[in-house]
């Protein structure tokens, strides 16, 4: 049996391509070798080069009359586009920064204000507590006063019954001595000793009338110096209490 050999067109269009690249390839490789031919490239380089750089000049000159945009003008847009995106990145990075600061500051000053706040609570507590001791130890010291007033009055009291005590064992004693005279002298000497015995009772009934007006005059000044007392402690427990919250305020 016999092998029937299909045509592949790609492989002879491959083959034809590789010998027009030989070719080609030959070619440019003799031209390059000649030296006429690369100064011929060189002058036609530098005159194509020419020939861009005035057509250059007047795209340029004719966008600046038609105010339109060159390929320089888009290339300057394109670099301060890409320069203020980095500098709106670096500016989105500070704001950052910025808020994460300004939000540990926020928390600090919270916490330094809750701090100040229970302070504050503390010493309003601290003087609340203090002007109730104060209060209290007016008001022990009031009836100290008072303790000791009622003292000097029961010992002016007491002296006041001596006196009585000794007025009346000086009555007892001229009594037993009007006895002895009833005894021994007359009647007339009675009456005169009678009468300067009644006169004595009444200086001593004048002298305790007078002790009591002094008792009522000093029991009248005691009841005033406590209510003057009592005025000027209500007086500072305002001011303490007003003192404490005009604190408390501040």
């Amino acid at each position: 049996m016999t092998k029937d050999k299909t045509y592949d067109p790609f492989e002879g269009f491959k083959l034809i391509s590789e010998m027009w690249e030989k070719q080609l390839n030959g070619l440019l490789y003799m031209m390059t070798d000649n030296n006429e031919f690369v100064r011929l490239l060189k002058v036609g380089t530098e005159s194509h080069a020419r020939y861009m750089e005035l057509l250059r000049k007047n795209q340029e000159l004719m966008a600046g009359v038609m105010n339109m945009p060159t390929k320089k003008d888009v290339a300057n847009v394109a670099k301060l586009s890409v320069q203020t995106e980095e500098k709106i990145d670096i500016l989105e990075e500070q704001i950052w920064n910025l808020q994460d600061s300004i939000g540990l500051l926020n928390k600090e000053n919270l916490e330094m204000f809750q701090e100040v706040v229970n302070v504050v609570k503390q010493m309003k507590t601290e003087l609340q507590k203090m002007a109730l001791e104060i209060a209290e130890t007016k008001k022990i010291q009031a009836e100290l006063r008072e303790l000791r007033q009622g003292l000097v009055d029961i010992k002016i009291i007491q002296i006041n019954l001596q006196e009585l005590r000794k007025e009346i064992e000086d009555i007892k004693g001229i009594k037993t001595k009007l006895k002895e005279l009833n005894d021994a002298a007359d009647t007339t000497a009675i009456q005169t000793d009678l009468q300067e015995l009644m006169q004595e009772v009444t200086q001593l009934t004048d002298i305790k009338a007078e002790i009591a007006t002094l008792k009522n005059l000093f029991q009248k000044r005691k009841a005033k110096d406590k209510d003057k007392e009592k005025e000027k402690e209500k007086e500072k427990e305002k001011e303490l209490v007003l003192t404490g919250a005009g604190t408390s305020k501040s």
